[in-house]
């Protein structure tokens, strides 16, 4: 959170008087200071030199890293806007040290500031919700329009000072049509949903969700009917980590339909093949895990896969879910094996046909911390960016792309390294597919009308059927001017809905 300004006690005691009523060596020096997020790891500070005297006051102030700056103010001014980047999330104490020499006047105060990003740890699979079985709450389905909490922090060693916790989300036992949201125990329900569902569907979603200062966070059912919930953890942010984040463009590393990164074919039911990771692409061998987006095609029966570490028994946990002849894809962080390896595994009875596509991996080597709290966000994740079934009233074109402009907050003009998006697609009359990509021109070459069209994406992001929502987290890296291309990979016209989750920053 941002720091919050100190008052501080006169340096020499006694009643303060007019700046223009001060002796030369009758110094009331106070100094009170306030820090305001810039970055994921940066702060803007603020020194207010209150009833000094009117002379040089030199100002020291050691950030708590290690690193020190200097100025030269004079007493009644304020020094504004000193910006410093830290090496790393974290918690730290500022110092700052107001001197007068003339007066031999000396003043010292602290200011506790903790960083707006945090760093990833991997997390094995482990269910924390079911409500058919009372897990995580009690036994029976979440009823029409109620939420359910769920506490994240102290559960299955997710650790007290978590900020934001990794979950696949699913919905399941559905009698009717509805969305769920999902969203930090001490925020008012957003107005976005994480996934949407129809009757008899069993429909997953990855969520990336800022922990309530409580530890909770709460799951709504935004349905007619009462439905049950599934939450796994795969992972969390927390200050104390070490694991940044690097995207990636979108790189397919299995397609079983053509033998790519496996054998080639349809994976057999309960049947389990590995894929590397490290090595490939630029993914180093120290990477712990690694953002996928994960497609099941052409399966023969229903069931659901499951992605986890190689080196490992497969768990009871769910990365997606399917029935027969359905396209359905999902987004999947895992940690990575020590081998440098995951699993997958298909738990039907029958084949089905698997995709793999990478948009990035976490490792002590990366930089980018994730942040749910910027500048530009009055109201902090989640937050709509765009319904074009309300906001710009035309849809996508078949075939086509809609450019969108992320700079809403510009990060003082410093690059994002990806955004956490959940992209939902609605108005659906026909079958199809959307990729997500980055752009490399700038908005306004859009509208200068100087703008080359980009290629066209060959990986998926989400697949979706007539008549049918469908919902999933995009770790989107943006182009170099803060664009993200949403491709229209169908034949028909569809409605785009894009919730803001945050960002990964690297400064």
């Amino acid at each position: 959170m941002p720091g919050v300004a100190q008052a501080a006690e006169p340096a020499v005691p006694g009643v303060s008087v007019p700046p223009a009523e001060v002796a030369a060596d009758a110094s009331n020096l106070e100094l009170l200071m306030s820090g305001d997020i810039t970055t994921a790891r940066g702060i803007s500070l603020t020194v207010n030199l209150y009833n000094g005297a009117p002379v040089a006051h030199e100002v020291t102030i050691a950030w708590g890293d290690g690193t020190t700056d200097t100025a030269t103010t004079t007493g009644g001014d304020i020094l504004r806007n000193k910006k410093h980047t830290y090496p790393r999330p974290g918690d730290y104490t500022i110092t700052v040290t107001a001197t007068d020499s003339v007066n031999n006047v000396k003043v010292v105060k602290q200011l506790p500031f903790s960083t707006a990003g945090s760093f990833f740890v991997p997390h094995a699979p482990t269910r924390l919700l079911d409500t058919r079985a009372g897990v995580g709450a009690k036994q029976g389905k979440v009823g029409a329009y109620t939420p359910v909490r769920l506490k994240i922090a102290g559960n299955a060693k997710v650790p007290a000072g978590a900020a934001a916790v990794v979950l696949n989300v699913t919905a399941t036992n559905t009698t009717a049509g509805g969305h769920v949201s999902v969203y930090p125990s001490d925020r008012t329900r957003p107005e976005s949903s994480n996934l949407n569902y129809t009757a008899g569907q069993t429909v997953p979603n990855q969520v990336i969700v800022p922990v309530g200062k409580d530890g909770y966070i709460e799951l709504y059912n935004g349905g007619w009917n009462s439905v049950d919930l599934i939450a796994d953890v795969t992972g969390y942010f927390d200050r104390t980590a070490s694991n940044g984040y690097t995207a990636l463009n979108p790189v397919r590393f299995v397609d079983t339909r053509e033998g790519l990164g496996a054998a080639r074919g349809q994976v057999a039911g309960q049947g389990t093949f590995g894929v590397q990771i490290t090595g490939r692409s630029g993914i180093p061998a120290g990477a712990t895990a690694v953002a996928l987006n994960v497609t099941v095609t052409n399966p023969k029966q229903a069931g659901h896969l499951t992605v986890f570490p190689s080196g490992q028994a497969a768990p009871s946990t769910s990365s997606l879910n399917f029935t027969a002849g359905q396209t359905v894809a999902n987004s999947v962080i895992v940690p990575v094996g020590t081998d440098g390896k995951i699993d997958v595994r298909n738990g039907a009875w029958a084949g089905t046909d698997v995709i793999v596509d990478v948009v990035g991996y976490y490792s002590p080597d990366s930089k980018a911390a994730f942040t749910s709290t910027t500048p530009g966000i009055p109201t902090g994740a989640p937050w709509r960016i765009i319904d074009s079934r309300r906001w710009t009233g035309w849809p996508c074109l078949a075939g086509g792309y809609l450019p969108l402009n992320m700079g809403h907050g510009n990060r003082n003009g410093l690059p994002i390294e990806a955004y956490a998006l959940n992209v939902t697609v609605t108005s659906t009359t026909g079958a199809g597919h959307l990729s997500v990509a980055p752009d490399p021109n700038s908005m306004d070459a859009y509208r200068n009308g100087h703008a080359v069209t980009p290629p066209r994406p060959t990986s998926s992001t989400l697949n979706w059927t007539a008549g049918k929502d469908a919902s999933n987290l995009v770790q989107a890296k943006p182009g170099p001017h803060g664009v993200v291309d949403l491709w229209n990979q169908s034949s028909r016209e569809v409605h785009y809905v894009v919730d803001w989750f945050g960002e990964y920053d690297a400064y």
